[in-house]
């Protein structure tokens, strides 16, 4: 993404670098942790972080009104927000805060992120176990949050109509901000 890359085993280390201190902060199965972040690279490395933990994110997009950020972060009871640094000011959420870009472009000193483990966790959840949490438009009212469990995500990828036949010269986007539902399709298409 523009400047910055990041190769499978970086994405890989630097999720499970993450997902251990989203451990060491009390996230277990089925917990809730909002994720603040614009489409990038940190993005990725905080879902993945937080479903290798063994929580279920809750993704707002930081060009949501203040109103609908605190709403939806509010609502769901996400005691955590892994956000960037950048995106401060959006949210007064007052909860434990872990900034995405130190995890993911540390700067490698030894009290930095590099410093934790970047080894696979052993998982903790389940096909039956919240994946995420996705809040609809509001349109006829009040936001609700749909919780998505692994089971419905691997249904929705694996099934006899989709084939993913892919090279190394093709490149895979990501049209929809990741609070829309379809994103799940492109996000992990992409990584599949």
């Amino acid at each position: 993404m523009n400047e910055r890359q990041l190769t499978y085993r970086e994405l890989n280390e630097r999720s499970n670098r993450l997902a251990r201190k989203l451990r060491e902060t009390g996230v277990e199965a089925d917990q809730l942790v909002a994720i603040l972040a614009e489409r990038s690279l940190d993005m990725v490395v905080g879902i993945l972080a937080i479903l290798k933990a063994g929580g279920a994110y809750v993704p707002v997009d930081p060009d949501y009104p203040e109103e609908r950020i605190r709403f939806m972060i509010e609502d769901s009871g996400a005691p955590l927000l892994l956000i960037q640094k950048h995106l401060h000011e959006k949210t007064d959420f007052v909860g434990t805060r872990l900034e995405l870009d130190d995890f993911v472009w540390g700067d490698r000193g030894a009290d930095s992120a590099d410093a934790l483990d970047a080894s696979n966790l052993e998982p903790i959840s389940g096909p039956g176990n919240l994946a995420y949490v996705i809040y609809t438009s509001g349109t006829t009212g009040r936001p609700k949050g749909t919780l998505i469990e692994h089971k419905n995500v691997v249904r929705l990828l694996f099934n006899d109509k989709n084939l993913f036949d892919f090279g190394p010269s093709d490149t895979w986007t990501l049209f929809h901000s990741f609070c829309f539902d379809f994103s799940v399709w492109e996000m992990y298409g992409a990584l599949l």
